[in-house]
């Protein structure tokens, strides 16, 4: 059988991560994205490590995309454009608000030729209101939205050596909503037989993902006890054999102090005044660490600990590096890690699709782009003069270049 959304056309005026993701989703459950790149090039393509020109980054997150690269500050540009907008079932985009409509890309004037498309727009606070123009990048909706907050809580650095994590949580989780908006909003078109507008907020959807917020927003005094369920409480232990676990509890919370006590055998600790509360618990944190880390420096055996632990219904996971659980076990057999074409003769190692379908096979990994690669293939499926191909290529409205950096091919 094919793939779920094999047949849906869909038109990617994306950039970076949260738009190229939603995207990239869309095309590895079937659909057939045309990624259209501004002259300048989608800043991703600049991130390292390359492999040859190719940025394994950029690779990432937009291979298996057709891709045309337009200066939509030409007429002809626009005109292409919108001929493309009006064959789309899906067009998505994550610039400042407004920005498309500038070059009457707008869902309004989209929607005046093609009613029913499904029109997404992702940005950080939102198509309208007070804070519609204000520049957005993760960590600086994080900052905002309170995760940050959570992290100066929970792991009390001082102010200034307090910074954000590493990852991007904000693109990353926008872009999936972009993808069950998408899907959303062609369920109901399957209704109704129209399209609509969705707009999607970074910031609302850092406070939809974030499961402590009903707790925080409460204003109840815990008396000490984790919100939640904890999950950046789970420590970090040592192993006799140097490598390091976590377990997914918090002792300082008093249901899990009882299930830690249990599957120690350490009773005795119930007794010890130092750990009577949940306050207390906290306050003489680094001892009771202390009594968790010498119960876990006695195993030898990994599988003895888990079986331990298991026992009061807890999990631990073993720290590595995504390179190493790229090679575990699970990962060969779930086919986690795909090899995707590197556009230098050889092929990288990208993670996989996370579903596996029971009456659907998903397309291959495929192939990143070059910036403009599709430009005349594209075109000429939509029956433009080819004279007029050669003439935008010419003036540089219709672009292409396969370095990370640097001048225009004519190619």
């Amino acid at each position: 059988m094919g793939a779920p959304l094999d047949g849906l056309k869909v038109i990617d005026f994306t950039r970076v991560l949260a738009g190229p993701h939603c995207t990239k989703t869309l095309r590895d459950l079937g659909a057939e994205v045309i990624k259209i790149e501004p002259p300048r090039g989608d800043t991703s393509r600049i991130g390292v490590p390359h492999i040859g020109t190719m940025s394994v980054y950029y690779a990432q997150q937009n291979a298996g995309k057709r891709n045309l690269s337009l200066d939509l500050n030409w007429p002809e540009a626009r005109e292409i454009a919108t001929t493309l907008c009006r064959e789309a079932d899906v067009i998505v985009e994550n610039f400042r608000a407004g920005t498309l409509a500038r070059f009457g890309l707008g869902y309004e004037q989209v929607k005046a030729f093609n009613p029913s498309v499904v029109y997404v727009s992702m940005s950080g606070y939102g198509q309208t209101g007070p804070w519609r123009n204000r520049p957005a990048y993760a960590p600086t909706v994080q900052a905002e939205t309170g995760l940050t907050d959570i992290l100066r809580e929970h792991y009390g650095f001082d102010d200034d050596a307090l910074m954000n994590d590493a990852c991007s949580h904000g693109d990353v989780y926008m872009g999936l909503h972009g993808v069950i908006a998408v899907l959303a909003a062609l369920q109901q078109r399957s209704r109704s037989g129209e399209g609509q507008h969705v707009d999607v907020s970074m910031a609302a959807t850092m406070l939809s993902v974030n499961e402590r917020a009903g707790a925080q927003l409460s204003g109840i005094d815990t008396n000490g006890e984790p919100p939640a369920l904890s999950a950046p409480e789970s420590h970090i232990f040592h192993l006799p054999d140097g490598r390091h676990v976590t377990i997914a509890a918090s002792p300082i919370s008093s249901s899990l102090f009882l299930s830690y006590c249990s599957m120690m055998r350490r009773t005795d600790l119930l007794e010890d005044p130092r750990f009577a509360t949940a306050n207390l618990r906290r306050q003489n944190l680094d001892a009771l660490l202390a009594e968790v880390r010498a119960w876990i420096l006695t195993f030898t055996d990994l599988d003895q600990l888990q079986a331990q632990v298991s026992e009061r219904g807890l999990a631990i996971g073993v720290v590595r590096s995504t390179k190493d659980f790229a090679e575990s076990e699970w990962a060969e057999h779930w086919g986690a890690i795909v090899e995707v074409d590197d556009r230098e003769g050889g092929t990288m190692r990208l993670p996989g699709p996370p579903w596996r379908f029971s009456g659907a096979t998903l397309p291959p990994p495929g192939v990143p782009a070059f910036q403009g690669e599709h430009n005349v293939e594209l075109l000429t499926e939509r029956n433009i003069d080819p004279a007029l191909i050669q003439s935008l290529r010419e003036r540089q409205i219709l672009l292409s270049r396969r370095t990370a950096r640097g001048a225009f091919d004519e190619a």
